[in-house]
């Protein structure tokens, strides 16, 4: 790289690239339009290679642009990784995981592992993010998460995933609901009920996986409400606007206005799994997935 190109060229670049408008990317750096565009075109001069097509006031990045978009991207990304491990080793830290989940992971699953990968790495720092699984996907992607638990069946290439919890089903009722384990006999005692249940967008693997709990009963249920959130569900039910099917890691007693009805006699069971990206260089990750 030629001397004169400095890491702020390439924020610059970055912001053009991804705003498409130098107005805009200029706002967002906090420096003039005809700055900002003088030291897009010195980087082009420099670097010998065109970036940009320009045509009257649009902006459109060549293949050579799009190209250094994506490796600029992933490699200033590790760059600030180094360096905030660096401030970590300052405070006396050895590092730092990031962890996304999806809810019925916090409950169990994730407090007993990171209990125990404490007590072998006492100097890490445990990031939290509850996310859907298609986000929990695209930041693995762009590594702003080191690994994620999913309810997804298949991850796109690159990442790997594993499963580590297969479960069954609950039926989530009001607590003074008629019906409890005692007297339950299938989930067509149901079918004029109304249903509180997951958006599809959570998870469509999941979300058909329920469905077809439904199809195995013969009705199609009365959606009356979707979340994403179970303590949403969980209240909605209290309330009593409807019922729903959730996985059983969601059973907790601490929900005293609501009761359980495990569905074990059938086929369909839930597969919490992690998932990470095999490119991903934190060490913490390599220790975490050891521990799995």
């Amino acid at each position: 790289m030629s001397d004169q190109i400095e890491i702020r060229h390439l924020r610059y670049f970055l912001a053009v690239a991804e705003d498409l408008h130098f107005r805009k990317a200029a706002e967002r750096l906090y420096i003039s339009q005809p700055g900002l565009s003088r030291q897009i075109k010195q980087m082009e001069i420099d670097l010998g290679i065109q970036l940009f097509e320009r045509h009257n006031r649009k902006v459109k990045l060549t293949h050579v642009g799009e190209y250094l978009k994506f490796e600029i991207t992933k490699n200033l990304k590790n760059l600030n990784q180094i360096i905030n491990h660096a401030k970590l080793l300052q405070n006396g830290k050895e590092g730092s995981l990031t962890i996304g989940y999806v809810g019925s992971a916090i409950q169990k699953i994730i407090p007993e592992l990171l209990l125990k990968f404490e007590e072998r790495s006492p100097n890490i720092i445990f990031v939290l993010k509850e996310m859907d699984n298609q986000k929990q996907v695209k930041n693995l992607l762009l590594q702003n998460i080191d690994i994620g638990f999913v309810r997804l069946d298949r991850v796109p290439v690159g990442l790997s995933i594993r499963s580590v919890l297969i479960e069954t089903f609950c039926l989530v009722l009001p607590k003074d609901h008629p019906i409890d384990s005692s007297n339950f006999k299938s989930l067509s005692q149901f079918k004029d009920e109304f249903f509180i249940l997951f958006d599809p967008k959570f998870s469509p693997p999941y979300y058909e996986k329920v469905m077809r709990i439904f199809d195995d009963n013969d009705f199609t249920p009365k959606v009356s409400h979707s979340t994403i959130h179970a303590n949403s569900i969980f209240k909605l039910i209290e309330n009593n606007f409807g019922i729903s099917i959730v996985p059983k890691s969601l059973q907790m007693p601490y929900y005293e206005n609501i009761k359980f009805i495990e569905l074990i006699d059938i086929p369909q069971r839930t597969t919490l799994s992690v998932v990470w990206d095999r490119k991903n260089t934190n060490p913490a990750l390599d220790d975490f997935l050891k521990l799995l």
